[in-house]
């Protein structure tokens, strides 16, 4: 039996380039979300939103191993959208006044009735807080510029900007801040974590 693994799979928009900025066109996708506020690092709700994330991605993924043997497939990378009603907050590094959407993309396989299954299943198991804010969505994110940034969160100004100025030499930025999470921020050091900055434009 092989593993699908969707990064793979949809390799133009999970594997980009660390050395240059690409456009890409993004279709909508089904996700798991949770909506939030507040420094990620301090507030609890961002650390009960991942782990309801997860939780949640996990036991779907068991639940449709079980009922197909033959199929499996790997959880997808958590995913940000980060914003603010005041950009200068941004700038100021004020990250009490952030808001976020956390996200994790699901393979087609995963139905509303899967998700539906897997959240009762997890809160017979947990109680977690960030359980009932849950939603299967799809997010159509459409025109896009994306890269690759490695090291750690704090140094990304530089590659937010490559991608700001690639932007705007074609375009106009619009919607929101996104980042893929690719590495696992509690093994890998810091210079070696991994993530795809990616923002749409018009």
């Amino acid at each position: 039996m092989s593993k699908v693994d969707y990064k793979k799979e949809l390799s133009q928009f999970y594997k980009p380039s660390a050395k240059d900025v690409c456009e890409v066109t993004v279709p909508p996708l089904a996700y798991l979300m949770i909506d939030g506020h507040g420094d990620p690092n301090t507030t609890p709700a961002y650390a009960e939103a991942v782990e309801a994330l997860f939780s949640v991605s996990y036991t779907a993924k068991f639940a449709l191993k079980r009922a197909t043997p033959s199929y499996d497939f790997t959880v997808m990378p958590l995913e940000g959208l980060w914003w603010a009603d005041d950009h200068s907050v941004f700038e100021a590094n004020d990250r009490k006044n952030w808001k976020w959407t956390m996200m994790i993309m699901q393979p087609p396989v995963v139905t509303a009735q899967v998700v539906d299954a897997a959240i009762a299943t997890v809160g017979q198991k947990k109680s977690l807080p960030s359980l009932s804010k849950l939603r299967f969505d799809d997010f159509a994110e459409g025109r896009c510029a994306q890269t690759l940034h490695i090291g750690p969160f704090t140094e990304e100004g530089p590659t937010i900007q490559r991608v700001h100025d690639f932007i705007l030499a074609r375009g106009s930025l619009s919607g929101k801040h996104h980042e893929i999470y690719l590495s696992d921020i509690r093994r890998a050091a810091p210079a070696k974590w991994k993530t795809i900055i990616r923002q749409p434009m018009q």
